[in-house]
């Protein structure tokens, strides 16, 4: 129901009275137990441990002394640190070589510092506490200059300072907007920025949480309403090595096929075979590039998970192949409510296997979803995580590669829009209830969607998309946003999303392009499509009740736009999947702020409407309807207009003329940035690479590329091909270096091209110190570009 205005009437305002708030207290003993630091404190117990150098774990624990596990998040061992232990009068100093905690004994107060001594987090009149429901929570000082990003996924713009979140995972189907809280993913982790320097957060709770950085204007909190106090310290210096720090300390994703980073198209629902086969044809006849097609809950007979209905579908397994041998591929939506049905053979599995959530006298859960009243797996249990992976072959032997899991919070149609929190998971013999497993259910939903599906594929890699996640999810799945709306404002949105989820280790994340409900139109989605060729995840997706949104629905001339920037997704492959690979490595995001690159530049701290691509790429599209210009801020250094090679001098706003058809693109001096052909599919070999050099003034500008099958987990093995690419220009002469670092792997290209960008038509070219001959290059007066082919 939604709220009337009756919902701010005077006589409706209840008093609350003030929670009771227990403060740890003062210490009263200390010991060193194992590289454990132990402290009992008047009311509670504190234990501190240094997981690396620059990783610092703090839990409390108000009633015993705290339990050292972790969620299913955490992956990181503990280093063998060498830390110093000083007992003072007033204080304990923990010193490792880039962090050092300081306990205060009277009142128990924890400040952290870094290497050069300078404050990361402190606590000052407040500390660590707890009240009588039971919650924990911790507060430190919050300094005029720090600003916040992280916190998965959440509206509004990129810097938090000033809200007031809670991670709960929540189906919310409308409304999206500045205020909604919480959506579907709970990641309970967030960076600071402060003058330049970042440090950051982890709190390893899974219970609900929530960071208040709204109500004190220099204190912030963050709380949970059960379980300890366990979060832990990474040191920065930098936003990339929190964010090294934070996705060694949660995993990184693996680097996904190919074909997921290309271009997909859904709907809720294409709801026949020959539908699909239809849209497919019109793909192929307009030339517009596809890799994936998604199979919403209409193919399911009675929405039973793990069957086809055969009256909508009667060819599945030829449809399958039949896609694939034109270089697509089919994914079907999973969710996890199993239709209660006596004659359903998972049903009946689940019940005989007791692999279903039960309340703590052994009655199932049942509740209400698409198949009606339904049993729910207990994916808290590795038993059952099994036994769901394994189901997966009935999609695998179709030929079947990736999986789409939704309503995974998990949603329920009731009045909590979950399931009941008194439902008890087997957590291989601990008993857990839903309160504190809620964020944890479609995380451990994708942990066995995505283990059994890798299994199931025999060596290669599967694809899987989520709704509901918790910390570490990346480690699994990509994620959309959910169920946004055809509106210009959540297109604005969208981009501080992806950017936030992007710092939160989530590096695979993307919205649903056009909008999934009410009417899209053709500009909108021709400016939402100039944005999605260039977010992590590229799909269009829309609502069964809303007008036709494929790249065509609008018209010739909004459908020739469309194509043309599906197209420049293909054309940027080569580099974006670089990127993928630098993020399974590093952890750092293929799609970036501005403020990961420039932390010390004000401008870029809450720049909510451009975006990075890599570490050398401005994309600046245009958000608002009827709009045909935009004001672009460029940081320092000089850039080029990726469409017509001018140069600019940044660290400035300048104002961007932008027609329908141009999305504003800028690469900064001194980059490489590689290109392949425009084909219909990932799946169609490329004959040839181009290598984009844009330099500078003086210096020596470095490339690495990478390649591999992009369809196997053989580059694990070495299996790979990596060529570093040096080029040292000066005047009219340009020395370039091509050396293979890995060459595992034999890519299908042929032929590079270098193209180097603002040149003369006199570029003398060396290759691996030999003279390229005159015929090998030629030179575009206009744009004043060389382009140089190398065999």
């Amino acid at each position: 129901m939604k709220d009337t205005s009756f919902a701010i009437h005077p006589g409706t305002k209840k008093t609350i009275d003030n929670d009771s708030y227990y403060d740890i207290g003062n210490l009263i003993a200390m010991k060193n137990d194992d590289k454990i630091i132990r402290f009992t404190c008047e009311q509670g117990y504190v234990n501190i441990k240094y997981y690396r150098d620059d990783i610092v774990r703090i839990t409390m624990n108000p009633y015993q002394e705290p339990l050292m596990e972790s969620t299913f998040a955490v992956v990181l061992d503990s280093e063998d640190v060498s830390i110093s232990v000083t007992d003072k009068e007033d204080e304990v100093i923990l010193k490792s070589s880039k962090l050092t905690t300081i306990v205060k004994k009277a009142p128990f107060r924890i400040t952290v510092l870094d290497q050069d001594g300078k404050i990361l987090v402190e606590e000052t009149k407040r500390g660590m506490g707890y009240n009588d429901k039971k919650e924990v929570i911790c507060f430190k000082s919050m300094d005029e200059a720090d600003h916040f990003y992280g916190f998965g996924e959440k509206t509004s713009f990129l810097d938090k300072r000033g809200e007031k979140m809670t991670m709960f995972n929540s189906d919310v189907y409308a409304p999206h907007n500045p205020e909604t809280d919480p959506l579907y993913q709970s990641i309970p982790y967030f960076m600071t920025l402060r003058d330049g320097r970042a440090h950051g957060i982890y709190f390893d709770n899974s219970y609900k949480t929530t960071f208040d950085l709204k109500t004190n204007k220099d204190t912030y909190s963050f709380s949970a309403e059960g379980g300890q106090l366990d979060y832990y310290v990474l040191a920065g210096p930098t936003p990339k090595d929190v964010l090294e720090q934070y996705t060694a300390l949660t995993g990184r994703m693996p680097i996904p096929p190919k074909w997921a980073i290309g271009y997909h198209q859904s709907r809720y629902s294409y709801e026949t075979e020959q539908e699909v086969r239809e849209l497919v044809k019109t793909f192929l006849d307009k030339e517009i590039p596809l890799d994936v097609v998604y199979l919403d809950i209409h193919y399911m007979n009675g929405y039973r998970v793990f069957t086809f209905d055969n009256s909508r579908f009667p060819s599945i397994d030829k449809l399958v192949k039949d896609m694939k041998d034109v270089g697509i591929r089919i994914v079907p939506i999973v969710d996890p409510g199993v239709k209660e049905d006596p004659e359903y053979h998972i049903f009946q599995e689940g019940v005989r296997e007791d692999h279903f959530c039960k309340y703590i006298d052994g009655k199932i859960y049942y509740g209400d979803v698409w198949p009606g009243n339904s049993a729910f797996p207990d994916f808290i249990n590795s038993e059952v995580r099994k036994w769901w992976g394994e189901k997966h072959r009935f999609y695998s032997e179709l030929g079947i590669e990736g999986i789409w899991n939704d309503m995974n919070e998990p949603a329920v149609f009731n009045e909590t829009k979950t399931m009941d929190l008194k439902v008890i998971h087997d957590k291989d013999g601990e008993l857990k209830t839903h309160r504190e497993m809620h964020n944890m259910y479609g995380f451990m939903m994708g942990e066995a969607t995505y283990q059994g599906m890798k299994k199931l594929l025999k060596g290669k890699r599967p694809f899987l998309l989520t709704r509901a996640g918790f910390a570490g999810i990346q480690r699994y799945a990509a994620v959309w946003t959910g169920d946004n709306r055809s509106f210009w404002e959540h297109l604005a949105m969208a981009i501080p999303m992806c950017l936030n989820l992007g710092v939160s280790g989530v590096a695979f994340s993307g919205t649903d392009v056009g909008g999934f409900a009410h009417d899209c139109n053709g500009e909108l989605l021709a400016r939402w499509t100039q944005v999605g060729a260039f977010t992590p995840f590229f799909r269009n997706h829309t609502v069964i009740d809303s007008v036709r949104q494929e790249p065509w629905a609008f018209g010739e001339e909004y459908g020739e736009i469309i194509k043309k920037y599906i197209q420049l997704r293909y054309i940027w492959l080569p580099h974006l999947y670089k990127l993928f690979v630098e993020t399974s490595r590093t952890g750092l995001p293929v799609m970036r702020p501005l403020f990961m690159e420039y932390p010390d530049d004000k401008n870029t701290f809450n720049l909510s409407d451009q975006f990075m691509i890599g570490d050398n790429v401005i994309i600046a599209p245009i958000l608002q309807p009827n709009t045909y210009h935009r004001v672009v801020y460029l940081p320092e250094g000089k850039w080029y207009d990726y469409w017509t090679d001018e140069s600019i001098e940044g660290g400035k706003h300048i104002l961007v003329e932008a027609e329908l058809d141009k999305l504003p693109i800028f690469v900064r001096e001194g980059s490489i940035i590689t290109h392949g052909p425009v084909k219909q599919s990932t799946m169609v070999p490329a004959d040839e690479i181009i290598v984009h050099l844009y330099p500078k003034q003086s210096g020596v500008i470095e490339y690495t590329l990478y390649d591999d099958d992009g369809e196997t987990f053989s580059y694990q093995n070495g299996e790979y091909l990596e060529k570093k690419i040096t080029c040292d220009l000066s005047d009219d002469r340009i020395d370039v270096a091509i050396e293979d670092v890995v060459a595992n792997y034999q890519p299908t290209w042929k032929k590079m091209v270098l193209k180097v960008h603002d040149t003369t038509s006199k570029l003398n070219v060396f290759v691996n110190q030999q003279k390229v001959a005159e015929d090998q290059i030629s030179f575009d007066e206009e744009t004043k570009v060389s382009s140089i082919t190398l065999k």
